[in-house]
C-alpha cells in the first residue's frame, strides 16, 4: 500500500488501499508513537480521524489515516451515553483506548481531561493510557468536575498546579516516544494574556507540544507563537483558518469536530425511527454498507486467514 503526503488543501492523510486492513504484522506501539512524533516535527498541518471504537479505528486506518483522536466528550458519549460532564472514570477510558488501539495500527491521541485528579493521579493516568496503547495524550488546565455553585462555567486550575501536573506527566512516561501535550482553555475561560502566560509556562515543563482551545484568529496564534517554539495542536477553530494559514505558525494537527460519531448518532436515530414507524426496511436499503465496508469494519480478512491457518479444513 502506498502513502501520499498530506494534502495541503484538506489536510487529510491519504493512502491507496484495497480495503483490507491486515493485522498479522501489527506495528509495535513504540513505532506508532514515533510516527505521531514525526507528525509534530514535519512541515505542514493535518487533520486526524475522529476515532472512538474498533470499527472507526479499522475504517480510518484502512482509508489512510495514520493519526486518530479520541475526544473526551465523544468517549463519555460512547462509553456511558453521557454528556461531557466528567463522570467517566480513567479505567473506563483506558479500556476503550485499548479496544481502539488493538483494532488497527493508527497512532491514537487521547483526551485525558485534566489527568483525573492531582499530579499523582496524572502519573497514574499517563501510565494507564500508555499501557492501553495510546500514542499521545492531552492534559488540560480546566477544573474538573465543575465545582458546586459554578453554574457549569469553565474554570481553570492555578498555573503552578498545572505546571506541576505536566512535569509529573512527563516524569511518569514509560516510553520516551509517547507524546505529551499540555492543553489550555485560557482563551475561552479567562483571556488571551493568560493563555500566553500559561503557554510559556507549560512549554518549560518538558511537554512535546501545546494543545490550544479557542483560537479564532491569526492574532491569537501570533501571540502564543511569540513565547514558544513547541508545535501546536488546535481544537474548535473556524474553517476560515485554513491549513495554509495555520501551518506557518507551527500548527501540526487541527481538529474540525467529531462528525464520525455525531453523524453515527443521527443514523442510529433515523434508522430506529424508521423501524418504529412500521415502514418497510427495504426503504433504507441504500444506506446499507457494502460487503467491503463491513469487511474492513470487522477485520474479516484477518479472521478468515486465522481460521484457514489454525482451524483446519
Amino acid at each position: 500500500m502506498g502513502y501520499h503526503r498530506p494534502d495541503q488543501t484538506t489536510g487529510l492523510l491519504c493512502k491507496r488501499t484495497t480495503g483490507r486492513c491486515h493485522r498479522s504484522h501489527a506495528m509495535h506501539v513504540t513505532d506508532r508513537r514515533r510516527r505521531l512524533r514525526d507528525y509534530f516535527q514535519r512541515e505542514g498541518c493535518v487533520r486526524p480521524a475522529s476515532v472512538f471504537d474498533p470499527v472507526s479505528s479499522r475504517t480510518a486506518y484502512a482509508l489512510g489515516f495514520e493519526v486518530g483522536m479520541l475526544g473526551g466528550s465523544i468517549a463519555s458519549a460512547v462509553i456511558l451515553g453521557a454528556p461531557d460532564v466528567a463522570v467517566m472514570t480513567l479505567t473506563e477510558l483506558a479500556d476503550q483506548v485499548r479496544r481502539i488501539t488493538r483494532a488497527s495500527d493508527i497512532s491514537q491521541i487521547v483526551d485525558a481531561d485534566n489527568g483525573y485528579g492531582n499530579a499523582l493521579n496524572v502519573m497514574r493516568t499517563v501510565r494507564e493510557l500508555e499501557d492501553a496503547g495510546a500514542s499521545g495524550m492531552t492534559i488540560e488546565d480546566t477544573s474538573l468536575p465543575s465545582r458546586y455553585g459554578s453554574g457549569g462555567k469553565e474554570e481553570l486550575i492555578p498555573l503552578d498546579e498545572m505546571t506541576g501536573k505536566l512535569r509529573a506527566a512527563v516524569a511518569a512516561r514509560q516510553d520516551d516516544a509517547t507524546v505529551i501535550l499540555g492543553r489550555t482553555h485560557a482563551i475561552n475561560a479567562t483571556s488571551l494574556d493568560d493563555a500566553v502566560e500559561r503557554v510559556a509556562a507549560y512549554a518549560d515543563t518538558g511537554v512535546d507540544g501545546i494543545f490550544l482551545m479557542g483560537i479564532r484568529e491569526e492574532a491569537h496564534l501570533q501571540a502564543v507563537r511569540a513565547v514558544t517554539n513547541l508545535p501546536f495542536m488546535l481544537g474548535s477553530t473556524p474553517e476560515s483558518l485554513t491549513m495554509d494559514v495555520l501551518a506557518p505558525y507551527g500548527v501540526k494537527i487541527v481538529l474540525r469536530g467529531h462528525g464520525t460519531f455525531t453523524q453515527t448518532v443521527r443514523t442510529v436515530y433515523e434508522s430506529l425511527e424508521h423501524q418504529a414507524s412500521g415502514a418497510p426496511s427495504a426503504e433504507l436499503a441504500d444506506r446499507e454498507p457494502t460487503p467491503e465496508m463491513m469487511g474492513i469494519a470487522t477485520g474479516t480478512a484477518d479472521y478468515r486467514s486465522a481460521r484457514d491457518a489454525y482451524l483446519g479444513g
